[in-house]
């Protein structure tokens, strides 16, 4: 009974391939898969009819197929197992006499059997060669370069060693600490010694991309975490006991407008000896009515425009609601000497105290809060809201903002405003389509609908007084045919801002004329580089399209080498593409995909994966989004995104995770400016765009069963010289044990999200891969030296700090990341070495 089940099988696959095959043969694509599928029909014919001759067949077709994948991709295992693995598999099912029972000639059968135990054992040896061969760039730091001296860091004076007072650790934005006490000689010894859970995880009526991003905060020996729902949370860093909450009260948006929850972290601010003067003191109310007047600051009403109508949040007719900009106390400044900043994703910005989660009177009035919906057009719930900890200065606060990718052309604006620090006063506003107007907008005026916001973290040099932010899009990312010339400006780009005024310091593109969703994701890192003799001042930037720039900090101009380098043409009725791209020295550019490059499980659904790509309309890096789906490699999910990377500032070394995963984009033409286009009644409007042309689908690129259609590795850590720009090492990094329907502990590389951070030990910690592990890496040489299992996904990212015992601790947070669909969860973990 075995043979003819086997038989079948194979001529099932013989089908497949045959029709898959020419299919694919007439869109351009491999004519392989054809011939094999002939050559698999003939053995199963053979071996239905009970010729033994069908074994010598079915052993041609393996060795063709086994001699093509080496051809095709040489000896790199991933790539050649599904190519081969699932014939290898029936062959040995072929070699059992069960299935050769009954097969006519005795004599011959013999031969024929050996002739396909050759070709199995020679495809057993070239897959054990190929398991055998490094993959990545396996170089490193010289130990010369590793013993680099102490040197002064940008921002770090007012930091202890022993402490992390912002998401970097300082305004920076290094992620580095100066601890030594944990090094590569000893991290492996590490162990869990506190675990604490928030008691919040996400639940199926909180928006899907509800997650835990938060840095934890290390200040005087008490530890500062914000949950996705606005909650702040402190703990004594050493034991993880909790000492206070502070919960917002927060009127979670509309499911349908609210693109994101998720808090990356709140900003401390010390102010100091408080001065001679007294605070003035405003209303005689308690701390809950405080909390409560905050509470009715919740903007809940919604503007009659097309994406408000379609979510049924709003009549046509519905007026923008008007938001009266809130005023702060004269005298604020001796109220909260040292106050904690919190974002709510219901648009608050609210100050409390750090020593016990009290609101601050006297910021934005008495109930310590400025409502950011003040002057915004459109007000849309959900829509916009600080999803990353403001930038603090001793002067000012500095807020950008999330807006809903993709939604309406009337979206809110990304305005970027600074507030005073004490009295929550607007100091200035940044509105990128008038660019020149900082002054505080009137009061009863709006800002510019559908400006390019500023979503990720922004960096701080308090010496130039520069505030360096990373700049989105306005909506649509995938059509610009109506934008602006100041919009062109300011998208995609790194912007500099004189702190105290929001005059424009400078500008640098990073993507011209951005189709791709490549806004800029990442905190730019700033650092002091030693080239050639010479001391630079410089900012580090990663960007989603691979590039990472580095650029004088004061003028904005390239450190090391960027050029204009030609990409595909061609884009949707009314749009246009830059005929050029700026493509720096250092570069994780992925190679342009070809038919070869894709991938599967098996040798069928890898067929599947060529069709889809011969059907796309791809021509590398920038090729433009088109009616017909358009391949987008790298994906908007970014090689780099807002966990950026981490810079050594001692040793010039930049430690970063960049992630290869390939996205589909397709324009989708909209019958009116008001109508759904790609989403159904109830569902989330992200990707409409009302008012464009178009509506956009957009997915990563996946195979019929779920798996990346482009080959592994698809993480990866990376070691690079910021002094020349080499990259010393790039190794696979993480297992698909959490991605697999087994538990397969492959390391094959997979994606993540989330930042590294490095110490002065010579050690690295990253926690953002999608296997959940939390994981210890040789600064020097990028080698994985230490892991730690984790409840739930890590997508954070971690900071390192010295407890009250004088051990250095390891945070991380495990609360899962709904986009990436990791495993919920809310825990936060504590590492250290054994006493």
């Amino acid at each position: 009974m075995l043979r003819p089940v086997i038989a079948w099988l194979i001529l099932l696959c013989s089908l497949f391939c045959v029709a898959g095959g020419a299919w694919l043969g007439l869109l351009g694509g491999s004519w392989f898969y054809l011939l094999v599928g002939l050559l698999l029909g003939v053995a199963a014919c053979l071996l239905l009819a009970r010729h033994a001759i069908g074994l010598m067949v079915y052993a041609v077709a393996l060795l063709a197929t086994l001699a093509w994948a080496v051809w095709e991709v040489g000896f790199d295992w991933w790539a050649l197992a599904p190519r081969g693995g699932l014939l290898f598999v029936l062959g040995l099912l072929l070699l059992l006499p069960a299935t050769r029972r009954g097969l006519h000639s005795a004599t011959s059968q013999i031969a024929y059997t050996g002739l396909l135990g050759l070709a199995l054992l020679v495809s057993a040896g070239v897959a054990g060669y190929a398991w055998l061969q490094p993959q990545g760039i396996n170089g490193a730091f010289s130990e010369e370069r590793m013993a680099s001296a102490s040197s002064e860091q940008v921002a770090a004076a007012a930091v202890p060693d022993g402490e992390w007072h912002a998401y970097g650790r300082t305004a920076a934005g290094q992620r580095f600490s100066p601890l030594t006490q944990i090094t590569a000689n000893n991290v492996s010894e590490l162990q869990e010694v506190w675990r604490y859970n928030t008691g919040q995880i996400r639940d199926a009526d909180d928006p899907g991309e509800t997650t835990y991003e938060v840095t934890p905060l290390v200040v005087d020996e008490r530890m500062y975490l914000c949950t996705p729902f606005g909650t702040v949370i402190t703990l004594d860093p050493t034991s993880g006991e909790e000492l206070w909450r502070f919960d917002p009260q927060l009127r979670q948006p509309p499911t349908v407008t609210t693109q994101h929850m998720t808090c990356r972290g709140v900003s401390y601010h010390d102010a100091g000896a408080q001065p001679a003067e007294a605070a003035e003191s405003g209303a005689a109310l308690s701390n809950a009515e405080r909390l409560q007047l905050s509470a009715q600051e919740i903007t809940a009403k919604a503007a009659g425009v097309a994406q408000n109508v379609a979510a049924g949040q709003a009549a046509p007719s519905d007026p923008n609601p008007r938001v009266r900009r809130d005023s702060g106390y004269a005298n604020a400044r001796g109220v909260c000497q040292k106050r904690l900043f919190v974002p709510t994703s219901d648009g608050r910005l609210i100050a409390i105290s750090a020593e016990d989660g009290s609101i601050c009177p006297g910021f934005g009035g008495d109930d310590g809060t400025v409502n950011l919906w003040a002057n915004m057009p459109n007000v849309t719930p959900g829509s916009y809201y600080s999803t990353s900890p403001p930038v603090v200065t001793d002067k000012v606060i500095i807020v950008g903002g999330a807006v809903n990718d993709n939604a309406s052309t009337t979206s809110p604006s990304g305005v970027i405003r600074a507030f005073d620090i004490y009295t929550g006063d607007l100091v200035w506003n940044f509105d990128s389509k008038k660019p020149d107007a900082t002054a505080p907008i009137a009061e009863g005026d709006t800002y510019s609908e559908n400006a390019p916001n500023s979503w990720s973290v922004s960096s701080y040099d308090p010496e130039l007084d520069i505030v360096y932010l990373p700049m989105g899009n306005q909506s649509p990312d995938q059509f610009g045919g109506n934008r602006s010339a100041a919009v062109e400006k300011y998208s995609s780009s790194i912007l500099a801002l004189h702190a105290s005024t929001g005059q424009v310091a400078w500008v640098f593109q990073t993507v011209h004329h951005d189709l791709w969703d490549y806004d800029v994701p990442s905190q730019p890192s700033l650092i002091d580089l030693t080239i050639q003799g010479q001391r630079i001042p410089a900012l580090v930037a990663p960007t989603k399209q691979g590039e990472i720039y580095v650029l004088n900090r004061v003028t904005g101009e390239p450190v090391l080498p960027v050029t204009e380098e030609p990409v595909p043409q061609g884009a949707a009725e009314g749009d246009f593409t830059a005929p050029t791209q700026p493509v720096s020295a250092i570069s994780f550019n992925p190679p342009t995909l070809t038919g070869k490059d894709m991938w599967g499980a098996t040798l069928l659904d890898q067929l599947a994966c060529r069709i889809q790509f011969q059907q796309l309309k791809y021509g590398g890096r920038y090729t433009a989004p088109s009616e017909q789906g358009t391949l987008v490699y790298p994906g908007n999910f970014g090689t780099f995104n807002w966990g950026a990377v981490a810079v050594d500032p001692d040793r010039q070394i930049l430690f970063g995770m960049p992630v290869y995963l390939a996205f589909t984009s397709t324009l989708v033409p909209r019958a009116d400016g008001t109508s759904r286009t790609v989403t159904k009644e109830g569902e989330p409007i992200i990707n409409e765009n009302f008012g464009a042309p178009y509506a956009t689908s957009m997915a990563p690129f996946m195979s019929p069963v779920g798996l990346p259609c482009q080959q592994p590795a698809w993480g990866y850590v990376a070691g690079v010289d910021l002094t020349t720009g080499e990259t010393r090492y790039q190794r696979v990094n993480g297992t698909v044990r959490d991605l697999a329907p087994l538990p397969l502990p492959f390391k094959m590389g997979v994606p993540g999200i989330g930042g590294p951070i490095v110490t002065r030990g010579g050690v690295a910690f990253l926690s953002g891969t999608m296997d959940y592990y939390v994981r210890g890496y040789d600064l020097r040489t990028g080698e994985e030296l230490w892991r730690s299992r984790l409840p739930a996904g890590g997508q954070a990212t971690p900071s390192t700090y010295l407890g009250a015992d004088g051990r250095q601790y390891l945070v991380v947070v495990a609360g899962g990341h709904g986009s990436t669909g990791t495993k919920a969860g809310d825990a936060v973990i504590a590492y250290a070495l054994p006493k």
